[in-house]
């Protein structure tokens, strides 16, 4: 009894999931653009010894960097980083940072012209080995960017584009198409006329939305915490994934309004031609290996508008979807992520050495 009642004070203070963070080294701190370098420099001389190629990781708009290095050493595992790191590999990632409301200008050709190559050509030059390329893995909307960041720059030494829950066809997500088929007569003006008055969709709505695509999980969270005092695993889970929806910022403007025309309206992404203003991406025609992975459970982008890269990426050299059937964040990080996913990703970057 006095042991259940220790762990419920631990839980109620936010004590009970380690706040630690891997070993990691800043490169630069430009703003909306800082790189940092994770892995000890034993663990880097080897990876660049063995001429392993590294991996820049691009977290989603409105997600912390930290996505990818959540509680590392926790049971379950939960760190992208620590994974990557077993494997000898190298992982490098760019913090987007907060956006506020002088950031409402920001739109996907800043992410995709400017600041990710940037981010690849930094990796290249301070990793400084053969074969002087890089794997971009995104987890859902960082997917997306990477996916842009190839399509755009065909110069850049990408070798592969790992994605993760990422949406290809917003006309397989639920609610688009009824928000298409409102918003259709107005191309969407009156909602993005307020997302220009509030420069972007401020943090707490993300925080809000993302929380109510699990909303049984909140309001069964007093039940479920008594119920699992004594597995402190399932506990622990439930404090990363917390402080994870806690974290969450906003989106620039410019980007929720692209987010909603161009993806959602238009649904542009699926017949692989974007149009930003003077910007026109083709992510068709990417040759890149490509990477995706999604699930039937996860409740914010539908098995289907993930699977949908198998069509999209025809001229891909090899393209690879699997199947892991857990929540959004679950195909990222946690027990069915580290049994399935990144084993899968881990496969995958092996036979691409081969192509």
């Amino acid at each position: 009894m006095l042991s259940d009642l220790r762990t419920l004070a631990r839980v109620l203070t936010d004590d009970l999931a380690p706040k630690t963070t891997t070993e990691s080294t800043v490169l630069s701190e430009r703003a909306h653009a800082r790189l940092v370098r994770y892995g000890t420099v034993e663990q880097l001389e080897a990876a660049r010894a063995s001429g392993q190629v590294p991996v820049l990781l691009v977290p989603p708009l409105a997600v912390p960097a930290h996505c990818y290095d959540l509680a590392p050493g926790a049971e379950p595992a939960n760190s992208v980083v620590e994974f990557l790191l077993s494997t000898g590999t190298i992982p490098y990632v760019i913090d987007l940072g907060d956006v506020s409301y002088s950031d409402r200008h920001m739109g996907f050709e800043d992410y995709f012209d400017r600041i990710v190559p940037r981010a690849i050509t930094d990796v290249v030059d301070d990793f400084r080995s053969a074969p002087d390329a890089v794997d971009l893995m995104g987890w859902s909307l960082g997917g997306t960017l990477s996916l842009l960041t190839a399509g755009a720059h065909r110069e850049l030494p990408i070798r592969s584009v790992i994605t993760v829950g990422t949406p290809l066809d917003y006309k397989k997500v639920e609610p688009y198409p009824l928000v298409r088929a409102l918003l259709r007569p107005t191309g969407g003006r009156p909602i993005t006329y307020l997302m220009r008055a509030l420069g972007g969709i401020p943090a707490p709505a993300v925080r809000l939305v993302y929380k109510a695509t699990a909303l049984d999980r909140e309001l069964l969270k007093p039940k479920y915490i008594l119920q699992n005092l004594r597995d402190t695993e399932a506990l622990i889970r439930m404090q990363v994934i917390d402080r994870f929806q806690n974290s969450l910022p906003g989106y620039p403007g410019r980007v929720s309004e692209q987010m909603l025309v161009n993806l959602i309206l238009r649904d542009e992404i699926s017949r692989g031609t974007l149009h930003f203003g003077a910007d026109t991406v083709d992510i068709a025609s990417i040759t890149a290996p490509v990477f995706m992975v999604g699930s039937h459970r996860d409740a914010i982008v539908s098995h289907g508008a993930a699977k949908h890269g198998l069509t999209l990426f025809a001229d891909s050299v090899h393209t690879e979807f699997h199947t892991v059937e857990t929540s959004h964040l679950g195909l990222l990080t946690g027990a069915v992520a580290e049994a399935h996913t990144w084993p899968a990703i881990d496969a995958f970057r092996k036979r691409i050495q081969e192509v």
